[in-house]
């Protein structure tokens, strides 16, 4: 009783926000508290196996796919107050006068029989007395929930469809896009330079060099160009190099000797 004169408060609090929140995702976050509220009174009852069902299918599962809508119209997204239909307020009053009606009328004419008590119905166990009842007096019920739900998926998926507006572009399409863009405004027809490609580094810090021997700024990360941290890859460090090798190359292929002369470097006699 403890659990159910806490809990009972929250839930309807927390469902007449649900009802009144103007944007979605309110809505989902209240309905949350409701779910595991309800599961938490599963618990307490002795229905480990309800309660289990109702943290797993309902908070997990049923949850994700209002999380999925969210995704779809926005977390920013509020609901309009102007009627796109005239008198669709007053005829949503009414309907809900007539289904709360119903609902008492159908209440008060139940005949409830002698009640069985938790020990009796969990006699055999929680999970075999819930099979039972489920697939033997409320199939029928069963069932149509079933359909009633894959029809709503279905629905789901029709409404999140949005047809192509646009033609799909072909492979010789995305040729002439990059000739065009390249025309106008100079961007590589094909990958980008990777860094340290042409360099005498392969760091990721080191511009690639283009074919003119100017380093290309597209090779490294915004990143680093914001913080500054570029290693600087000059050219004429790099025509150095490959003149030395060149030398060294001629050198030995005139003396045959294939070792390349560290003497120099060593501070020998040359």
């Amino acid at each position: 009783m403890i659990a159910f004169w806490v809990l009972a408060p929250i839930m309807v609090a927390a469902a007449l926000g649900m009802v009144m929140a103007r944007k979605a995702v309110h809505s989902a976050l209240l309905l949350a508290i409701i779910m595991v509220s309800l599961a938490v009174l599963y618990a307490v009852q002795d229905a480990p196996f309800l309660f289990v069902v109702q943290i797993i299918v309902y908070t997990g599962a049923i949850l994700m796919l209002f999380l999925f809508v969210l995704m779809l119209v926005g977390v920013d997204a509020s609901d309009s107050i102007v009627e796109t239909i005239r008198g669709q307020r007053l005829a949503a009053v009414v309907l809900g006068v007539l289904f709360g009606a119903t609902i008492a009328l159908g209440i008060t004419q139940t005949s409830v029989g002698v009640i069985a008590g938790l020990d009796e119905a969990n006699a055999e166990g929680n999970v075999p007395g819930i099979a039972v009842l489920l697939f033997s007096k409320y199939v029928f019920a069963f069932e149509v929930t079933s359909a009633l739900l894959i029809t709503a998926a279905l629905g789901a998926m029709v409404l999140a469809h949005q047809e192509r507006l646009t033609p799909k572009m072909t492979q010789r399409r995305v040729a002439e896009r990059r000739m065009q863009d390249y025309a106008e405004s100079g961007k590589p027809l094909g990958p980008l330079p990777t860094p340290g490609v042409y360099a005498r580094h392969n760091a990721v810090d080191t511009p690639a060099l283009l074919p003119d021997g100017s380093t290309s700024t597209v090779s490294i990360s915004r990143s680093l160009q914001a913080r500054g941290n570029i290693r600087q890859a000059l050219v004429g460090e790099v025509d150095d190099t490959l003149e030395q090798i060149t030398e060294d190359t001629k050198t030995r292929s005139t003396t045959g000797n294939l070792a390349p002369d560290r003497s120099a470097d060593q501070g020998g006699p040359q």
